[in-house]
């Protein structure tokens, strides 16, 4: 699943992020493989979507998220 597939309230860890302009952006940001990700909610009109990841909240364009390919995990992860 990619993270734009996500709902509100889930938690996810990051499995790898697809080649784009935007890769190493991101990776600085925190995004890297292993992250653990709660996904927050969404705009009114679904885009852009807020995550908490680390100790920080971040707001990510739907077509960002695509990329970045996630798995679930529970909630006492």
């Amino acid at each position: 699943m990619t993270l734009n597939e996500t709902k509100s309230g889930m938690t996810v860890r990051i499995d790898s992020i697809g080649e784009s302009e935007l890769k190493q952006r991101l990776m600085t940001m925190g995004l890297i493989p292993g992250t653990r990700v709660e996904i927050l909610n969404s705009a009114p009109l679904g885009d852009p979507i807020a995550l908490r990841l680390r100790s920080y909240n971040l707001a990510m364009r739907r077509d960002d998220a695509a990329q970045i390919e996630v798995s679930e995990i529970g909630k006492e992860a």
